[in-house]
């Protein structure tokens, strides 16, 4: 009887993993709405005027106020307040966020007396693109803050227990999240005759987001009675000290973790903003419908994949290894698209090579994350997710910006798009090789600093290549 009065709920199978679906339908829908636009770029550059290098700008905004802070603000508001308070605060911005894009998008707000004095000024964006850009803004700061919540209230949910599992579990399900709206996006707005369609849908999933969390901070709460934790959501979870944070930023092994992090996912996120249009530039005659279906395939791999490396992570470790794996086929698969996809046009080609980037995807997200605590104390982990997390912005911000650059100038004297452009074509037929080559180079320094960690974590013992799991209790 004393055994049962004892057991905390996250000794409960079902409670712990009931509380990892709740939190990670919140970033499921979170993702869905990240990449909406991604499938139908060629159809808001129809619609809305919106060129490469505005569409840059727009891929761009998501993560202009976390590099200016906003993610550094975070950290100390999650390490402080919690993660109940700190993730109703970043859904809650995410659907404010939402809502603005899908106000400066819809049809009606172009003939507004707002939408005119928008475009009085830098004329060579649209007001569309300002209020979107402002929107993203508003819901990236929710997003980044939302996920380094969930990846604290899933170390503290899975603590000594299945902790890649879990968090690879709520990584896969993100993923699908990317696949379902490269499906949905371009079918809701071809259906439907406009862009406006699938925003409006995906923002009705972020209010859904925001009811799911507040039923897991129910559960949380209860947790942290069971703890001996302050009830209130206004106390810290657990005693922090600002001069905690000196462990973060003097720890060597941190700052090559964010590096790695910040030179792979530039070569990621900034890509799936223009991947389905890639496609739809090398492989002739596909729509936007055709080209997101390809590309689609790169999350649900990652998604599949992803849990399993996570068990074998608890149980067997090798996760600097994975990391080396990761960033060497990142490399491979972007020189294919570089190089190889332009000159075959093989469809069987690009969705071998999407599949393989996948399988990358997968290595480096389910090795990185559970590496982290086991270099940065339990009361400042928050602060350290933020600050990766906040590092990595600065790489998701400006990779947009420079695809979307080097996008428009390498092909201002290219003749398909001056002809294409001459004659209002649904499709710009871009020349993606120079984009994918500076992809390509991500990959290559984080492949050398994956070799580095390697290196550090066999001098320094933080146990990279250890599993997380004791053999007694895998057993």
């Amino acid at each position: 009887m004393t055994e049962l009065i004892q057991k905390k709920m996250n000794d409960s199978a079902a409670a712990r993993w009931t509380a990892l679906v709740l939190i990670a339908l919140t970033m499921f829908f979170a993702y869905m709405f990240v990449d909406l636009m991604s499938p139908i770029q060629a159809l808001i550059e129809k619609e809305r005027g919106w060129t490469p290098d505005i569409f840059g700008t727009y891929g761009a905004s998501e993560f202009i106020l976390n590099i200016w802070g906003f993610l550094i603000i975070a950290g100390l508001i999650l390490d402080k307040m919690g993660v109940r308070f700190t993730g109703m605060l970043s859904a809650s911005l995410m659907l404010i966020g939402g809502v603005i894009k899908l106000i400066g998008i819809s049809d009606w707000f172009q003939t507004t007396a707002m939408a005119e004095w928008l475009n009085s000024w830098w004329v060579s964006m649209p007001a569309s693109a300002k209020m979107a850009c402002f929107g993203f803004m508003i819901f990236g700061c929710g997003c980044e803050m939302a996920g380094t919540t969930v990846s604290k209230a899933i170390a503290k949910w899975f603590k000594g227990k299945e902790m890649a599992l879990a968090m690879g579990l709520e990584m896969a399900l993100a993923r699908v999240g990317v696949f379902a709206i490269f499906s949905i996006s371009p079918y809701i707005a071809e259906k439907m005759g406009t862009v406006v369609a699938p925003l409006a849908f995906c923002t009705l999933l972020l209010l859904i987001g925001l009811m799911t969390f507040g039923v897991f901070c129910v559960m949380d709460k209860k947790f942290d009675k069971q703890l001996g934790a302050a009830a209130s959501d206004g106390e810290p979870e657990e005693e922090f000290k600002f001069s905690d944070l000196k462990y973060i930023l003097t720890s060597q092994a941190f700052w090559i973790v964010a590096l790695l992090c910040v030179l792979y996912y530039s070569a990621i996120f900034p890509f799936q903003r223009f991947a389905a249009n890639m496609l739809q530039c090398n492989l002739d005659g596909l729509t936007a419908t055709q080209a997101a279906d390809i590309f689609r395939w790169f999350p649900i791999g990652a998604a599949a994949i992803t849990p399993l490396l996570g068990y074998y992570l608890d149980r067997k470790g090798k996760g600097a290894t994975m990391l080396i794996g990761g960033a060497l086929l990142l490399i491979i698969c972007h020189l294919v698209f570089a190089f190889v996809l332009p000159e075959t046009k093989s469809e069987p080609i690009a969705y071998a090579t999407i599949v393989i980037l996948g399988l990358s995807f997968a290595l480096v997200p389910a090795s990185l994350w559970p590496s982290v605590p086991k270099i940065v104390d339990e009361k400042i982990l928050g602060s350290a997710y933020c600050l990766i997390f906040w590092i990595q912005n600065f790489g998701l911000s400006l990779t947009p910006l420079l695809i979307g650059s080097v996008l428009s100038s390498t092909n201002a004297n290219n003749p398909a798009v001056i002809a294409a452009k001459a004659q209002n074509a649904t499709l710009i037929p871009y020349d993606y090789t120079i984009p994918e080559i500076i992809f390509a180079s991500f990959g290559v320094a984080a492949l050398l600093i994956a070799i580095y960690l390697k290196v550090v974590d066999k001098k320094k013992g933080y146990g990279l290549e250890r599993p997380n799991i004791k053999s007694e209790e895998a057993e």
